[in-house]
């Protein structure tokens, strides 16, 4: 008996949990099922980490989960390549070629066979069309991304030093992603000074502008007004309610006509699927190219397609909006295809998919951290701070790691990495 084709395009948050917990599944069975994976990056970084690969407070190298590791010690199969289209008739998608930086074709496009198909191709940073956005500024949406930003945040921090300037960043976006950076930012200054780097952090400037009223939308106002306040004692400069019309090389242009000069310029503003989503043979999307799904996560015109995380748009009943683009809902849209998907290749029914708000924490790498516990358990609604909201913040990172690499493995490289602070310079230095 052959076995059943799952084929998860996504190796962010949702779409390597539900590979390798599948995979390991499969193994245990008798390989009922062949799991894979397509990714066009080679290795998973955790995406709320991000921002500190972005700004060098984290090494890349130590925190990336590398896909064929993975898969082999999970038990499903890797390959490497970008989504190019689907044909839902034959139920196949079409990989798109891989080529070398200098042009090289590394592997043809190739086409992948289904009986389930999972899209989880995350989401990225939506310029809505500002000018300029495109040809000046850095987005951090991937590994790759927050790789080169780094190099050239360093580069640019050698040359205010070596040349006697003012590093100026303008950050686009006061959400969590723009929040974070701005703190790691500040971070890697003054901890660079003790390599060396006297006075770089007089020398460098950051701006961090939302369009909103506030910081942080979608925490509670108490948070946002002690997160703008912890910023603005770094020396971050804040602007609320201001809009960019545009970016330039020498910064961004505001609706009031305003100025704001940045040197090094970042877009963490807005939240959209990529586009590829919206022309994926026939499959219904939202404005923001999210695929619409039933509560079951199946895609609304195709049963045999999925769509979990960031890239798919699912308003539960009773409710006005769609989920939000977070990784809690990843996580909770993961598990929930894992304890099911299996029954249904055997053709039962999936349950409605229901979502617990267990809240959300935002960090100042080493300077504070503040969570609203939301909606469920004991202390629903509370806020905290401090260390327990560090704390709170990196068990996040580490039972993410643990569902990846079992308890103990996972236990491990918590060890290693605790090792390292010790052991390794707190900032990137190569």
């Amino acid at each position: 008996m052959q076995p059943q084709q799952i084929v998860i395009v996504g190796g962010g948050v949702a779409g390597l949990e539900v590979a390798t917990a599948l995979g390991r599944r499969s193994a245990r069975a008798g390989r009922t099922m062949a799991v894979t994976l397509v990714d066009r990056d080679s290795a998973h970084v955790w995406k709320p980490m991000l921002h500190t690969i972005a700004a060098g407070t984290r090494d890349v190298s130590q925190q990336q989960t590398t896909f064929l590791a993975q898969a082999r010690d999970a038990g499903f199969t890797y390959q490497p390549g970008e989504l190019a289209g689907l044909d839902r008739a034959t139920r196949e998608l079409r990989i798109a070629p891989l080529h070398a930086p200098d042009g090289r074709l590394l592997v043809p496009a190739r086409r992948l066979a289904y009986d389930a198909l999972v899209l989880a191709i995350g989401s990225e940073a939506n310029d809505f069309g500002t000018p300029g956005v495109a040809a000046h500024c850095f987005k951090i949406d991937s590994r790759l991304q927050a790789d080169a930003f780094n190099r050239e945040v360093r580069l640019r921090m050698l040359q205010c030093l070596a040349q006697d300037e003012t590093l100026s960043i303008g950050i686009v976006g006061g959400g969590a992603t723009g929040v974070e950076l701005a703190a790691e930012l500040v971070q890697l200054a003054q901890a660079a000074v003790a390599y060396g780097a006297q006075g770089l952090p007089a020398r460098l400037s950051i701006t961090l502008i939302e369009s909103g009223p506030r910081l942080l939308a979608a925490f509670p106002q108490d948070i946002s007004a002690a997160t703008q306040a912890r910023l603005e004692a770094l020396g971050v400069r804040v602007r609320t309610a201001t809009r960019v019309t545009e970016a330039t090389a020498d910064g961004f242009t505001l609706a009031d006509g305003g100025q704001v000069t940045a040197s090094l310029k970042v877009w963490a503003a807005g939240v959209k699927a990529p586009g590829l989503l919206a022309r994926l043979d026939g499959l219904e999307a939202s404005h923001a190219n999210q695929l619409l799904v039933h509560p079951s996560l199946q895609t609304t015109r195709d049963p045999r397609i999925f769509a979990i995380g960031d890239c798919a748009s699912l308003t539960l009943p009773g409710n006005q909006r769609p989920l939000p683009p977070t990784a809690q809902v990843a996580h909770q849209q993961a598990q929930h295809l894992i304890r099911h998907l299996p029954g249904w290749l055997r053709g039962d029914k999936i349950p409605a998919f229901s979502y617990r708000d267990f809240g959300a924490l935002v960090s100042l790498g080493d300077y504070d951290a503040f969570g609203s516990l939301g909606k469920f358990g004991l202390f629903k609604g509370l806020t905290i701070r401090g260390r327990l909201a560090q704390l709170s913040h990196a068990l996040l990172y580490r039972s993410h790691q643990a569902r990846l690499f079992g308890f103990w493995r996972g236990g491990l490289l918590w060890l290693v990495d605790r090792l390292n602070t010790r052991l390794r310079a707190p900032i990137r230095l190569d």
